[in-house]
């Protein structure tokens, strides 16, 4: 139990968050600050927020327990807001979709404090953002990669899979590397790979009429091009380096099937997409992929 979370960002991520860590009954209060006094007022009115904090310092004061839940890119800036505000005993946890850049920015910004950090992030969301959509059920079942560093203390690491893991999430640990080269694979490029999909799509002479004809195939696959455009462009920023490497992979990839599509190669194709439907047939998340025949 925590006396105090103190949310830094009250969207859908901080606020379901806070939902689920009440609903568990780990957290006695809740004050949270976001820089759109809309988004607060919201949060207040939804009882996602006990109180208000005027800013990132007046939330993480007196808190024994701070989630940051901000965009990659206003990490910095958030860590160095709350650094002299820290209680000794406080656990801070944040849930960004890129780990590299926000250990960086935590070590130059927290100091010595930065042993306080233990970076998260939840394999988690929706397409629709906002503390509006926050659900205490959006963490239930989910995964939480977990990625503590060499100033990381072994109790800190076990504090935070237990936070976790009381919100009902699975927890797995990783270095920030890792992560971020996993991710660059299965969540980065999908998302990257969707949003050129539809500007591909929408940029022909006749786009908005394919568009119209569009059925269930286009929007399954098209889902997650919906997502926030400002969490996506800070996650293509930081994590620059593996996405590109990942898209090498992919337009190879690509210039393979379109290789035996020009030969006419039937065999092969047919090969081709058996592999990719047997090995997603044989996926679910946060379970390792079966070996196919």
């Amino acid at each position: 139990m925590f006396e105090q979370l103190g949310l830094i960002g009250c969207g859908l991520m901080g606020g379901s968050f806070a939902l689920a860590a009440r609903q568990a009954g780990r957290v006695r209060r809740v004050v949270g600050y976001s820089p759109s006094a809309n988004t607060t007022r919201r949060a207040l009115e939804r009882g996602v927020v006990d109180a208000v904090a005027a800013g990132a310092a007046d939330a993480a004061k007196g808190s024994d327990l701070i989630l940051v839940a901000v965009p990659v890119g206003a990490s910095a800036r958030t860590f160095a807001a709350i650094r002299d505000s820290l209680r000794p005993d406080a656990l801070m946890m944040d849930v960004g979709s890129t780990k590299r850049d926000v250990v960086e920015a935590a070590r130059r910004a927290l100091g010595e404090r930065i042993a306080q950090f233990v970076p998260c992030h939840p394999m988690v969301g929706r397409e629709v953002a906002g503390v509006e959509n926050a659900d205490a059920g959006l963490y239930a079942g989910g995964q939480v990669i977990i990625t503590p560093i060499a100033e990381t203390p072994p109790e800190r690491i076990t504090q935070a899979h237990a936070v976790w893991q009381a919100l009902g999430c699975h927890t797995l640990q990783l270095t920030p590397e890792s992560h971020d080269a996993a991710l660059a694979a299965v969540s980065h490029l999908p998302h990257l790979i969707a949003f050129a999909f539809i500007q591909g799509v929408a940029a022909q002479p006749e786009g908005h009429r394919f568009l119209s004809l569009a059925g269930p195939g286009f929007r399954d696959f098209s889902r997650i091009a919906a997502s926030n455009p400002d969490m996506w462009r800070d996650i293509f920023l930081a994590n620059s380096a593996e996405i590109k490497t990942q898209l090498h992979r992919f337009r190879a990839a690509l210039d393979h099937i379109e290789q035996l599509i020009e030969n006419g190669n039937a065999e092969a194709l047919v090969a081709e997409i058996r592999t990719a439907s047997a090995i997603r047939a044989h996926w679910s998340p946060a379970q390792p992929v079966k070996p196919t025949a």
